[in-house]
């Protein structure tokens, strides 16, 4: 499993140490994955509007393939929207 956020390796490092992360995490300060995956949009928090990285769950298969893309996450449910 890979997570990708837009920032430093070191903090990523630093995040996976604190909690027994047991996969990759995956730095994109460039932004080079975030534009690919076209996961980089607007976003609202407590009425302010603001663009940052969406947050969305890629299923890709051991080949590679993309088998579904979940745009609309439920974080109190998301185990069950993956399975």
């Amino acid at each position: 499993m890979l997570l990708l956020q837009r920032t430093s390796l070191e903090k990523q490092n630093k995040f996976a140490d604190k909690f027994g992360f047991k996969y990759n995490l995956l730095a994109d300060d460039s932004r080079e994955l975030i534009d690919a995956f076209g996961v980089w949009g607007k976003k609202k928090f407590r009425g302010n509007e603001y663009e940052g990285v969406l947050r969305t769950t890629f299923i890709i298969s051991e080949e590679g393939i993309i088998e579904k893309v979940i745009d609309k996450v439920n974080t109190k449910d998301h185990t069950d929207q993956i399975i």
